[in-house]
C-alpha cells in the first residue's frame, strides 16, 4: 500500500485524526463515509467512533444511535441517488470490526443481480479501477450526500 493510502490500514483511527478522505460527516454514533467502490452510485459505510467487534459490544443507547444513523445515511442516499431501495448489512467477516454497509439498489441493475445481495456481483466490480472512488468522478456525489445528511440529521437529532 502506498503512502497515499496508509489511512486504509485503520480507517477509524484515520477518521478520528481527520485523515480519512472518504468521511462525509461525523454522526452521533460514528463516521458516515462514501464507499471505496461506486459501481452502485451512493454506496456508503458507517464506521463507529471506537473499534469494536460487533454491535453487541455497544450499549443499548449506542446500538440505537448506530442503527438510526445507518438509516439516516440510507435516507440521504434515497434523496440524492433515487434508487429503488436501500440494502443494509453488517458482517465484520473480512474487516473484523463493526461497520455497516449501506447500498442503493437500482432498477437498472441486471435482473439476475438485483434479486441477490450485492456481494454476489463479480469480483471485478469491487476491484476494477473504473468503479473505484475518485474525487474527480465522485466528488460531487460525495458533497451532495454530505449536504443531504446535514439536512436530514438537523431535522432528526
Amino acid at each position: 500500500m502506498n503512502k497515499h493510502n496508509e489511512w486504509k490500514n485503520d480507517r477509524i483511527l484515520a477518521a478520528s485524526k481527520g485523515e480519512n478522505p472518504m468521511v462525509m460527516m461525523k454522526m452521533k454514533s460514528g463516521y458516515a463515509v462514501i464507499g471505496d467502490t461506486q459501481f452502485l452510485p451512493g454506496y456508503c459505510v458507517l464506521l463507529p467512533y471506537n473499534k469494536v467487534n460487533s454491535i453487541e459490544d455497544l450499549t443499548m443507547k449506542e446500538r440505537a444511535d448506530y442503527l438510526v444513523d445507518m438509516t439516516l445515511i440510507g435516507e440521504a442516499i434515497l434523496t440524492v441517488c433515487n434508487p429503488k431501495r436501500i440494502n443494509y448489512s453488517i458482517y465484520g467477516n473480512t474487516d473484523a470490526f463493526l461497520h455497516a454497509h449501506i447500498f442503493p439498489r437500482y432498477d437498472w441493475e441486471p435482473k439476475e443481480r438485483v434479486v441477490h445481495p450485492v456481494w454476489k456481483y463479480p469480483m471485478e466490480n469491487w476491484s476494477a479501477e473504473r468503479y473505484q472512488y475518485s474525487e474527480e468522478e465522485h466528488g460531487n456525489l460525495k458533497e451532495s450526500l454530505k449536504n443531504a445528511l446535514i439536512q436530514i440529521t438537523h431535522l432528526s437529532y
